[in-house]
């Protein structure tokens, strides 16, 4: 067994929301150490398209979240430049009926008075933003605020901008606690970390990692296809979605849902998105999921009906029963906190998580109110013991 590490804050995990957290940990002055059993990037994170978005927020905490974390990527594309992809391409949200136009344009002007910048666009102007749409559309709204970062490339630039010492095919087996009960780090696979401060930054682990600390969090995970097309000149200029995607997003059903998403990449595909359904950790490819996609990203762009796709692939979004992320301090365990469960906007979210953790760590206020993400704000269930030892491994 290797010397113990000692530091301040140990974060388990290494994808986008862990790299965050080191990140402003480590520029609040903090001796942060990451962890993952895998590498870098190796769960949703690299399943992920890599929004950050405010177009499908409606208005509230993860609303002020999502534009807190904008004008955090905004600073770190300045300072980053090219390395992290970052691209302020907006987004375009289209209506197929006049009703469902209304409705979207109800959910823009909550979101403009929460400072979003939400345009309408009659029908007519709707081909002149995207020249491939399906003709027909009532019309729709512009969001010029949202973007597209390369996920896996961003959480690597991130961990090494930090300085953080990162130590990936790590296990994390046990958060280890003093005899009052706070934390003093954790326990691994390949010898102890000890420190002070432990930040569950596992994703759909995270209910498994709060587990070993003796406290429950409803972690689930939110299965997600997404298709891959061949390589096409710049057909689609914005992201472009139905309006349903929202209520899609929204959802507490575990069935298989279904609502079209397009979007172009600087390397040329075209990635097709979203399904949504709980089964697990189930890996198997899903036919119907699958045609569900291509069926409606061929009703808003009929060109792609003869387009190729080359390629599929899933992933499993951290998913809450409300829909809200647990960031903080967890009350029951001194020294335990929380940033996962931000489903599937845990890319655009997580440099706002990663300040606010930071924030708290160094003793400082938060810059948002962090009540509605609470972590213990979900009734325990029977038998639970929260507070007490557990020694089971993160899976």
């Amino acid at each position: 067994m290797s010397k113990p590490l000692t530091c301040d804050v140990v974060v388990v995990g290494a994808g986008m929301v862990g790299a965050s957290c080191a990140l402003y940990a480590a520029r609040a002055g903090l001796d942060v150490t990451v962890v993952d059993r895998g590498p870098v990037a190796g769960g949703t994170t690299g399943a992920g398209e890599g929004n950050l978005l405010v177009s499908d927020k409606k208005p509230g905490p993860e609303l002020e979240l999502a534009l807190l974390s904008g004008r955090l990527w905004a600073d770190l594309a300045e300072e980053l430049g090219d390395a992290i992809e970052y691209e302020l391409k907006g987004g375009v949200v289209v209506a197929a009926t006049p009703d469902s136009l209304a409705a979207l344009e109800g959910l823009a002007t909550g979101q403009r008075a929460a400072g979003v910048e939400a345009v309408r666009v009659d029908a007519g102007r709707l081909r002149e933003l995207e020249p491939h749409l399906a003709p027909g559309l009532a019309g729709g709204v512009l969001y010029p605020q949202d973007a597209q970062v390369m996920p896996t490339l961003a959480a690597a630039h991130l961990l090494r901008a930090s300085g953080a010492r990162l130590r990936t095919g790590v296990t994390a087996t046990e958060v280890l606690r003093g005899a009052g009960g706070a934390v003093r780090g954790v326990r691994t696979d390949r010898g102890e970390i000890h420190a002070p401060h432990v930040v569950n930054a596992a994703g759909t682990w995270g209910g498994e990692l709060a587990a070993l600390a003796g406290v429950d969090l409803p972690v689930l995970p939110r299965r997600g296809f997404v298709l891959v097309t061949e390589p096409l000149p710049r057909l689609v200029r914005h992201k472009v979605y139905a309006a349903d995607y929202v209520a899609d997003v929204a959802s507490d059903s575990a069935a298989l849902q279904t609502s079209p998403v397009v979007e172009g990449t600087a390397a040329g595909p075209v990635l097709i998105g979203a399904t949504r359904e709980r089964v697990g950790f189930d890996r198997s490819l899903s036919l119907p999921a699958l045609r569900g996609l291509a069926a409606g990203a061929t009703r808003l762009f009929p060109f792609l009906e003869r387009v190729r796709a080359m390629r599929t692939y899933l992933g499993f979004r951290p998913y809450l029963p409300d829909h809200l992320p647990a960031i903080g301090p967890d009350p029951r365990v001194p020294g335990l906190f929380h940033a996962c469960g931000h489903e599937g906007a845990g890319i655009g979210l997580s440099t706002g998580t990663g300040q606010l953790i930071a924030q708290m760590l160094a003793g400082h206020a938060p810059a948002l109110d962090l009540a509605p993400f609470r972590p213990d704000r979900f009734p325990s269930p029977a038998g639970s013991r929260d507070g007490s030892s557990d020694s089971r491994e993160v899976s």
